[in-house]
């Protein structure tokens, strides 16, 4: 994992003042750390089987849907308001300051599916339990939240009390 992280850049002030943004783009640049990250991200995944990975937008596409090919199922996309065009379910979550929502298309889970939740970052953790309430709430079960880094002095485990949260990367 150490050598993952040199490939994690650190951009201060992003996206405001005071924040150490975790870049991921140069891992992602990189063909053998990609494999790398992906091999440790799937080895994150308990011994069931998946029939669904979940994305989160945007960062979450880009393993997710390596995660899907590898775990050979299916990949669905969770996305901000406005971006998918069929009938969606819509789940509000609150942020440090005001709330944001995120919406999943409602025919792609079905009733006892086996869900693995994907992102790039465990930061405070209100996005991936606002995933975790869709997949429950269209009936899927979910059986893991993935992570490429947790940043662990955020606490988002606090949130996810009760799922199983897994990160490759822990600051």
């Amino acid at each position: 994992m150490q050598e993952l992280q040199t490939f994690i850049r650190e951009v201060q002030d992003f996206p405001k003042s005071g924040v150490v943004f975790k870049d991921i783009t140069p891992l992602l640049a990189d063909h053998k750390m990609r494999e790398q990250a992906l091999k440790s991200l799937i080895s994150l995944v308990p011994e069931k089987h998946i029939d669904v990975v979940v994305g989160v937008e945007s960062r979450g596409f880009f393993f997710g849907t390596l995660l899907a090919a590898a775990l050979k199922c299916s990949f669905v996309p969770v996305r901000k308001p406005g971006k998918l065009p069929f009938e969606t379910l819509t789940q509000v979550y609150d942020l440090e300051y005001g709330q944001d929502s995120l919406q999943i298309h409602t025919d792609v889970i079905k009733k006892g599916d086996k869900v693995l939740i994907h992102d790039d970052v465990l930061a405070t953790g209100g996005t991936a339990k606002a995933v975790c309430d869709l997949v429950e709430a269209l009936g899927g079960d979910v059986v893991q939240c993935n992570f490429l880094l947790e940043l662990s002095f955020l606490n988002g485990r606090d949130k996810l009390n009760g799922f199983n949260a897994r990160a490759v990367v822990t600051y």
